[in-house]
């Protein structure tokens, strides 16, 4: 039972302050048993406030403390520093949220908050009475990382964790490399292209010893922990023995009677069964959709080098941590949706770089020359009736930089934006203003009131209701519609869901804290980057891409790890296996083991995250979390009963 306890109750420069009494919070608990130290600080976080705790701890002897301020996802560990700064083990310090779930949530009532105030950090003493000193548990850490996603991501984190010194398998589901940004040409900010910046990459990839690229393949299984995952992946087989001549496989793809349409142009065009890679993707070799192909032995025929015994081989892979870099689709939108799939010139924003690729002397869709071309914003995004109420940040820079360079290419276009609000961040402003200055036409529509795209006889017509010409109605005849379409999760999450990530609201990987720890998930030892946690450019996601290869690797370089042990604790006499537990666990804890002449739970340490989720389903109360047992919560809702 802790004697010495100091509590310290912060203003948080106002958020707190304006809406608590903060000095009757300390009056009201500066009484409490074992308290000999209270105050208040303007910001308890400051460098001089952590100072001063780290004295008072000294010189007074502190063997417990309490902060009440923020969140713990923002400033726990901050002051479990502080603490152990002290020479006091860090489990002996307790946070209080009086922010978020006080101040900010009764900004209205100044008493009432005041007084529930109170009753959380009466709570907090009252937990940190019974704190123990505990320590870490420790596990071993192989010093190897999986690098899921091949994109710009996770090619750059995998050149990253290499240079560093880890073993990195880097993990593709397609047959080729480059995501996305494969399928691009100028790229916005930059003199590169799409080919150009892929190219250097896989360069670098591939110069790298310490890097194993696997193309076809796909975790299909995943056991262990943090330090320790063993991972399943499954390899689908090209089915060639050797790389083709140009010639040879040329004639190959020439008999190949199976035509499907390209995913890599977004379906306006065709490729075979037999197909090979663009320019911009890698590794430079052909390989067969055996999906649709119809085994008709033409292309056999031909070429020698084709084999199709090659069979689906399986690798069993141990690394210490996971990087998930699995990007994001296009919105595709729905039938209807700006007139999209029943107008024939509607086309959505990937789409139409394709269309500018295939493009030289003249911009032609369809056998007809276009010159009037409509972009409708926001499309699959800030939705008003749809779920994507997010913004995907980078259409308007991108349609933008096409618009320009479409053009300066063709001669003759006019380009009308219909925008809800142009958002080019930053340094991308500059496209914004070019734009404006080559005699672009911006119209903006009210936020309730979206463009209306209409067929009238052989016409396509838009038509807004203009913000910026006071409500003034327009129309516009357009030779080809293009729906500028927002980046949305990959439609196939099940690698999320093998590994349990979570997802936020906006179904994008969730990270911890978007400042404080921005690649970290919940799961330990995994962490995301680039669009598959949220829209973002190429250095965006290069970017993230950077810093989760550092924090995985932070997790593996030392060979060990220190994990929290806030874990659950198993009674070993009051426990009777019956498996409760382990199906309550969303974290696969738990495994039944034999002792004592009977079955029971255990717990794996590494893997156990403290939440608490097995504790009610015990029908023996055989389990109890340690940090936070039954006589600490019963401890901290006594205190929080107000007196009567």
């Amino acid at each position: 039972m802790k004697k010495k306890i100091g509590v310290y109750i912060c203003h948080c420069g106002g958020n707190i302050s304006d809406y608590v009494d903060v000095e009757k919070v300390r009056q009201a608990v500066e009484g409490d048993e074992g308290v000999i130290l209270s105050k208040t600080t303007m910001f308890a976080c400051a460098d001089s406030n952590q100072k001063e705790m780290v004295d008072d701890i000294k010189d007074r002897e502190l063997d417990g403390v309490v902060v009440a301020s923020c969140s713990p996802k923002l400033h726990l560990l901050t002051f479990r520093a502080v603490v152990e700064r002290a020479g006091l083990n860090k489990y002996n310090y307790v946070h209080a949220n009086i922010r978020e779930q006080v101040s900010w949530a009764h900004s209205d009532n100044k008493m009432g908050a005041t007084e529930k105030a109170i009753q959380i950090v009466k709570a907090a003493i009252a937990k940190v009475r019974n704190t123990e000193s505990l320590e870490p548990v420790i596990v071993e850490a192989t010093n190897a990382v999986a690098v899921i996603g091949a994109g710009i991501a996770g090619m750059r984190a995998a050149i990253e964790l290499a240079e560093a010194g880890s073993q990195v398998y880097l993990i593709e589901r397609e047959f080729f490399v480059g995501g996305r940004v494969a399928q691009w040409d100028d790229l916005c900010l930059t003199e590169e292209t799409g080919k150009e910046l892929i190219t250097r990459l896989y360069d670098q990839v591939m110069s790298q010893k310490k890097i194993t690229l696997f193309t076809g393949a796909e975790v299909i299984e995943n056991s262990g922990s943090v330090g320790n995952f063993n991972l399943k992946v499954k390899i689908t087989p090209r089915h060639f023995k050797l790389r083709c001549t140009e010639e040879t496989l040329q004639q190959a793809i020439d008999v190949c009677p199976v035509e499907v349409p390209d995913e890599f142009n977004f379906n306006i065009t065709t490729r075979k069964a037999i197909y090979h890679n663009y320019p911009s993707e890698y590794p430079q070799l052909p390989a067969i959709d055996m999906k649709n192909c119809t085994r008709c032995g033409e292309c056999e025929k031909v070429c020698p080098n084709i084999d199709f015994s090659q069979k689906t081989e399986y690798l069993n892979l141990k690394v210490g941590s996971i990087l998930l870099a699995t990007g994001f689709d296009p919105y595709e939108p729905k039938k209807g949706e700006f007139g999209y799939g029943e107008i024939d010139n509607v086309v959505t924003f990937p789409q139409f770089k394709r269309i500018v690729h295939y493009c030289d002397d003249k911009l032609v869709y369809k056998g007809k020359e276009i010159k009037n071309i409509a972009y409708i914003y926001c499309v699959g995004s800030r939705q008003v009736d749809g779920e994507n109420k997010y913004c995907s940040r980078y259409c308007c820079t991108a349609i933008i930089h096409t618009a320009i360079t479409v053009k300066k290419k063709y001669k003759g276009i006019h380009n009308y934006h219909f925008n809800r609000g142009i958002r080019t961040y930053g340094k991308a402003e500059v496209w914004y203003d070019e734009s404006s200055r080559l005699g672009d036409i911006y119209l903006q529509s009210f936020e309730y009131d979206p463009p209306v795209v209409e067929k009238s006889g052989t016409q396509t017509i838009v038509r807004i209701k203009d913000m910026l010409t006071i409500d003034k109605e327009i129309e516009v005849v357009a030779d080809l519609v293009v729906l500028v379409t927002g980046m949305v999760p990959r439609q196939d999450n099940s690698i999320g869901n093998l590994l349990k990530v979570p997802r936020g609201r906006d179904n994008f990987f969730n990270e911890i804290h978007m400042k404080l720890r921005p690649v970290e998930t919940v799961i330990d030892g995994i962490t995301i980057a680039g669009a598959s946690q949220g829209p973002k450019n190429i250095m965006e996601s290069i970017n993230s891409g950077l810093a989760a290869a550092t924090k995985s690797f932070s997790l593996v370089n030392s060979g060990e790890l220190a994990l929290e042990p806030t874990v659950a604790k198993v009674n070993l006499e009051a426990c009777e296996w019956c498996g409760k537990c382990d199906e309550a666990c969303p974290y696969n804890a738990f495994e039944k083991v034999e002792t004592g002449g009977k079955f029971i739970a255990k717990v794996n340490s590494a893997v156990c995250k403290g939440c608490g989720m097995c504790l009610p389903v015990c029908p023996t109360n055989a389990l109890d979390l340690i940090g936070l047992t039954d006589e600490d919560v019963e401890s901290m809702i006594d205190a929080l009963i107000p007196n009567i």
